[in-house]
């Protein structure tokens, strides 16, 4: 309507047909509802899984890391000896494998550095390996490159404390690189730095576990300090870096007996799997680790749960079965 009360003189030609009619076929195109981009169907958001089952026999893993980079999980093998990963499509993989490898425990993820390290202990669960050598003797420390899969170290632990029985178990790593392992069956937590030197960090008579498993789970605060648990009675520990002499114990009014794998989920948020009771606690602190209550639980059942690892704003336990099971879950703790 407009174009035509414009006379052509001042310079508003009239448009030629087929120019007419291409702009009304777009103009009624535009009017359909499906041309809407606002109705194109919105790719879902990816999710994490509520629970994954794994399909393989016989690896009864202890410990699990989730490797964001790569989406996996890095899980243990108590009666293989060897660390794989696992996939939200459950599918596992081998990753990592050595015949020193007689039984893999805890593990840490220690990505910036590109390097995996698991605990590696001998308590006759491996059904292929019985050595009456490193039968409760063996404690290392093994050191796996994440981009290759090559083990590019492994460091002994028993040897520093020889006439004693060992259970290499848990691992924490501090800022500057440095682990610390716990020994489940003698009272010391071990450090190795970045040079792979391993020395006795501390060793208490407190921190045993009478004729039951001593120290089992351990974490690094970036305060300065490591929290650790003991599985016999419970008993939460506090160690500052600066001075592992100096220890403490954390205050506490819930039963932690059967204190296996810890996380730190945030800096005053504690995640305790305690199996032998088949609950997660979730445990919350005010007072830098002077005193804790617990302010949640996740039931795990009768499942042998070991330990937990964070996965984004969720975490997730690990839930092995038994030596023989056809499988083994890893589960995400609803508090």
């Amino acid at each position: 309507m407009v174009n035509r009360l414009l006379p052509a003189a001042a310079g508003f030609a009239p448009l030629p047909r087929w120019a007419r009619l291409t702009a009304a076929a777009v103009g009624f195109m535009g009017l359909l509802p499906g041309c809407s981009k606002d109705d194109t169907p919105a790719t879902p958001a990816v999710t994490n899984p509520a629970r994954i089952s794994v399909p393989q026999a016989g690896v009864y893993p202890e410990g699990i890391q989730w490797d964001d980079a790569n989406k996996r999980f890095y899980v243990s093998a108590r009666a293989k000896g060897t660390v794989g990963t696992v996939r939200d499509d459950s599918t596992y993989t081998e990753f990592g494998k050595d015949s020193k490898l007689i039984s893999t425990i805890g593990l840490n993820l220690d990505a910036s550095r590109s390097r995996l390290l698991a605990a590696v202990s001998d308590n006759n669960f491996n059904p292929s390996v019985q050595n009456q050598a490193t039968y409760r003797k063996l404690a290392a420390l093994a050191i796996f490159n994440t981009s290759t899969g090559a083990l590019s170290s492994f460091v002994d632990l028993g040897g520093l404390r020889p006439t004693q029985m060992h259970f290499a178990n848990d691992i924490a790593v501090d800022k500057d690189g440095n682990a610390y392992i716990t020994d489940s069956m003698s009272p010391i937590i071990y450090k190795v730095d970045l040079q792979g030197t391993a020395t006795v960090f501390l060793e208490n008579a407190q921190l045993s576990g009478g004729t039951g498993f001593g120290l089992n789970g351990i974490v690094y605060h970036p305060d300065g300090y490591l929290l650790t648990a003991k599985t016999s009675d419970g008993t939460l520990f506090k160690v500052p870096i600066s001075n592992p002499a100096g220890f403490t114990t954390v205050t506490k009014t819930q039963s932690l007996v059967g204190a296996d794998g810890l996380l730190l989920f945030d800096n005053n948020t504690l995640l305790v799997v305690a199996g032998s009771q088949g609950t997660v606690f979730r445990m919350a602190s005010t007072d830098a680790w002077v005193s804790t209550t617990a302010t949640g639980s996740f039931a795990t059942g009768a499942v042998n749960a070991t330990t937990i690892t964070k996965r984004g704003a969720d975490a997730y336990v690990l839930y092995p079965y038994s030596a023989t099971a056809p499988r083994f879950r890893i589960v995400k703790a609803v508090f």
